[in-house]
């Protein structure tokens, strides 16, 4: 039998599966920092479409590797098709209505509109009455937030799109300490079901202090920006912040930093790995 220690569940990115040994441990909170256009979105992608359309993993003991028994993506602001439609402009090459009849998505986007400015057309499909009283029984945010992800099933990937969406809410005191121990909650919960879960956050969006708690809270911190490379062009890098149980290795192996390829073919891909400076 596999120990627990040397389990790993594949992020489906090949260039990057066999640098982490098959993937990220079981239970992992991955906080996914992202400045801008900068790749993050593009991770969790194709993330999904490779596990889900059975791509290889390659690993160092393909006996430690394990699938995510499910995929549950939650969203706040954003429609199901949206995504749809952004991973197929991503994939073109890819069956993405056969990818995504494998997921599970939660849309709060009532919740989260409902005490906004936003007309109630523009997020609801349901009367005025259906809504009323929807409304009426609507928990708050994070407690519904929180009932979507202790529906994920165990061994699963959940994506939460975005954090950012949340945290710009929560910023006065009570709210910001609610948010806090509910992520706290969450780093726990996800080490009992083996859950592995990406948070989205837009880099800059949020105080400083804010952020950094954030980072404290997970497992793990991947930070996505641009880099000015030579001839005056932009460069995708992604660093590994934060990784527990993971970072020694990295270190030892000078594997911290990386230069990130996007390509309609394969996706996300990590390449020209830089060392540690």
């Amino acid at each position: 039998m596999v120990s627990q220690a040397i389990r790993r569940i594949p992020t489906g990115i090949s260039s990057l599966d066999p640098i982490l040994d098959g993937g990220v441990p079981p239970g992992s909170v991955i906080l996914l920092l992202g400045e801008i256009g900068s790749g993050s979105y593009e991770f969790v992608y194709s993330s999904i479409v490779n596990l889900l359309a059975g791509s290889r993993y390659p690993a160092a003991d393909t006996a430690s590797v394990i699938l995510p028994a499910q995929i549950h993506y939650i969203t706040f602001t954003r429609m199901k098709d949206d995504i749809m439609q952004e991973m197929a402009k991503s994939f073109p090459s890819a069956d993405i209505n056969a990818v995504t009849e494998k997921m599970r998505f939660d849309d709060l986007s009532e919740i989260y509109f409902d005490n906004s400015v936003v007309p109630d057309e523009w997020y609801s499909q349901g009367d005025i009455i259906t809504r009323l009283q929807k409304r009426a029984d609507h928990p708050g945010i994070l407690s519904q937030l929180a009932r979507a992800i202790n529906a994920a099933e165990e061994n699963g990937l959940v994506v939460i799109d975005a954090l950012t969406d949340i945290a710009t809410q929560c910023r006065s005191a009570n709210h910001w300490k609610n948010f806090a121990s509910l992520l706290r909650g969450l780093q726990r919960m996800a080490k009992q079901r083996n859950l592995t879960i990406y948070l989205l956050l837009t880099r800059g969006i949020i105080e400083g202090i804010q952020e950094h708690e954030i980072a404290d809270i997970v497992d793990a911190v991947l930070l996505f920006r641009w880099e000015e490379a030579a001839g005056a062009r932009r460069q995708r890098v992604m660093y590994f912040e934060k990784f527990r149980g993971v970072m020694p290795y990295l270190e030892e192996r000078d594997l911290v930093k990386f230069a990130v390829r996007i390509s309609t073919s394969e996706g996300f891909e990590v390449s020209n790995i830089r060392v540690v400076i």
